[in-house]
């Protein structure tokens, strides 16, 4: 039962931080949950991959999800070609408050 909870918890981190990193407009908890717990599994085998050993702390554990999680939001936008909303970004065909002021 703990596991489970501690994999909600680093999904959760994860994706709200990838969010931030990648300039996403927010997608909800769930999402945000379900996208860092998919980064932690892809971040873990591209660790391995490298030669990285498969345990760590939790800031490690954390560090590799949000590393797995932001390749996994670059892969999903290079696909669909969809853009994150960040300071230079475009939100429903308008400009952002930072770009209108500049």
């Amino acid at each position: 039962m703990f596991s489970l909870l501690w994999w909600i918890i680093v999904g959760l981190i994860a994706g709200w931080a990838t969010g931030k990193i990648m300039g996403s407009t927010g997608q909800g908890v769930l999402v945000d949950i379900l996208l860092g717990i998919a980064g932690a599994i892809v971040g873990g085998w591209i660790m391995r991959a490298v030669g990285f050993a498969g345990q760590g702390g939790m800031i490690y554990t954390i560090l590799v999800a949000i590393g797995g999680a932001i390749v996994l939001t670059f892969l999903y936008r290079l696909i669909t070609g969809k853009r994150g909303g960040g300071i230079t970004g475009k939100r429903g065909g308008k400009d952002t408050d930072i770009r209108r002021a500049a």
